[in-house]
């Protein structure tokens, strides 16, 4: 029997796979010239993610963040988050904010397609089983892995689809519920 996690992350990777191959105009990040854009505004990029699950099962979260593209193929940023996270399966219901950080460095290898890397800390609320109570702590994460991006007609807004794997993961204390992670986002 297959579980709603299964099938959920089974989905995303259809529709992954599904905008790879639906696109009509692709580009990478935004062309520039390193001669004639030189200027530091040129370079800056701004997007992030955000998500809503509304039910039994509440979660919203808001990711923005800041790259600069350091040639036409690299670039690096960084940005915060913010998870807001509420189970109403439990008596008392469990909730908690988490928030942190991350810092990331992306590489160009074809017209749409990157690799990307991530060091990310979020503080967060998690049940410690080996002290049977709730604990709050700094969780580190170092994502690893590659991503799609669409850029629209006009060169500046598009889209990305990220899957990373949480090389750090720990399933006591991390935010997701595996080590694999599938993002969603938006730049500009």
């Amino acid at each position: 029997m297959l579980s709603f996690q299964k099938i959920k992350s089974s989905a995303i990777f259809l529709l992954f796979i599904g905008a790879m191959f639906c696109t009509q105009i692709v580009f990478a990040q935004r062309d520039f010239d390193p001669e004639i854009d030189k200027s530091f505004k040129e370079r800056v990029y701004f997007g992030g993610n955000f998500g809503l699950q509304f039910g039994t099962i509440t979660a919203v979260e808001v990711s923005p963040l800041v790259g600069y593209m350091l040639t036409t193929k690299l670039s690096t940023g960084a940005g915060i988050t913010y998870q807001y996270f509420e189970d109403k399966r439990y008596r008392p219901s469990y909730s908690s904010s988490i928030y942190g950080g991350r810092v990331f460095g992306r590489y160009n290898i074809l017209e749409a397609f990157y690799a990307y890397a991530e060091y990310e800390s979020l503080n967060l609320k998690f049940y410690d089983p080996f002290r049977d109570r709730f604990s709050t702590e700094w969780v580190p994460g170092l994502l690893i892995g590659g991503g799609y991006n669409q850029i629209g007609p006009g060169g500046r807004g598009g889209f990305n689809i990220m899957a990373l794997y949480n090389v750090t993961y720990d399933n006591v204390r991390s935010p997701y519920a595996s080590p694999l992670v599938l993002r969603v986002g938006f730049i500009y």
